[in-house]
């Protein structure tokens, strides 16, 4: 069953979510996590997968991205850091409050697991699962897809936040359209070393990376042009405390023509979902006899 819920964050902005029900008392609570400008309708098929097999999930819009978008895109004030210290512990928060008593987990795509670090509230979780999670720093891409990453981030970025106010990324094919703060930390990031690190000290005063001690594990595919191998190290490096550890689909191997950066939500992949399932099945409490 899906019901559409309000996430109320620290700031008092609001964002749209929706939670996925299971038919009995859940295994344990998941909370999505989306990547850069991807709405929660792209991850309703997993989600529904995750409810069936009998897991609560809950699936959110970061402010400025779908129904999360509250005013004009040009006058939104997000960014990545805000999207991790207030939109995504507020999502976890509603989670619990729906869910009290259980295990809390959570699965981030891309940008929802690079910002995992700065929740407050990140100790709360069992384990983590990431999908296409990495440090995406343009240096460590494959030569043929560089050129195409530095012109979105170091060209059209840029130009786009000028002439419009924010960035048109969904002209290109990169999601929907960004916050001007969003698609400039997302530069800034990219183009440095360790993705969020980049700001530790200036915009990252405080966080959880190398504190947060729950284990993890990350998920990348072999035809991902930005969350390539080495960019996925940099990105476990960064977080210090938890137990890690990683594994690269290939897709024909998985019977699967491509896999990429994206498609490993959809429902052409379901195959591979129970990785999911199986990685958070090992911290759920045996019930007692």
């Amino acid at each position: 069953m899906q019901e559409h819920v309000c996430v109320t964050c620290e700031d008092g902005y609001t964002l749209s979510a929706t939670l996925f029900r299971p038919e009995s008392a859940p295994r344990g609570a998941i909370l999505i996590a989306p990547a850069t400008g991807i709405k929660r309708q792209f991850y309703a098929s997993f989600a529904t997968f995750l409810a069936d097999y009998g897991y609560a999930v809950l699936t959110f819009d970061n402010r400025g991205i779908g129904d999360s978008l509250n005013e004009s895109i040009r006058h939104c004030k997000a960014d990545l850091v805000t999207w991790g210290k207030q939109d995504m512990p507020a999502a976890l928060d509603t989670l619990m409050y729906h869910y009290p008593d259980t295990q809390y987990f959570l699965v981030g795509h891309s940008a929802g697991g690079q910002l995992i670090g700065l929740m407050h509230n990140a100790d709360k979780l069992s384990a983590f699962i990431n999908y296409g999670s990495s440090s995406g720093s343009l240096r460590n891409m494959r030569p043929r897809y560089r050129l195409k990453a530095h012109f979105f981030m170091n060209v059209f970025i840029p130009v786009s936040n000028v002439l419009l106010g924010h960035t048109r990324s969904n002209w290109v094919g990169m999601g929907e359209p960004l916050p001007k703060g969003v698609a400039r930390q997302w530069r800034q990031w990219c183009n440095g070393s360790g993705y969020v690190k980049t700001s530790f000290g200036s915009e990252v005063t405080e966080h959880q990376y190398e504190d947060l001690a729950a284990p993890s594990k990350w998920i990348i595919a072999s035809d991902d042009d930005i969350a390539n191998e080495q960019n996925l190290k940099e990105m476990i490096e960064v977080y210090g405390a938890s137990k890690s550890r990683y594994c690269v689909l290939f897709p024909a191997a998985c019977g699967l023509d491509n896999i990429g950066h994206m498609r490993f939500f959809s429902r052409q992949s379901q195959r591979l979902w129970p990785l999911v399932t199986n990685f958070f099945d090992e911290y759920v409490p045996v019930p007692a006899m």
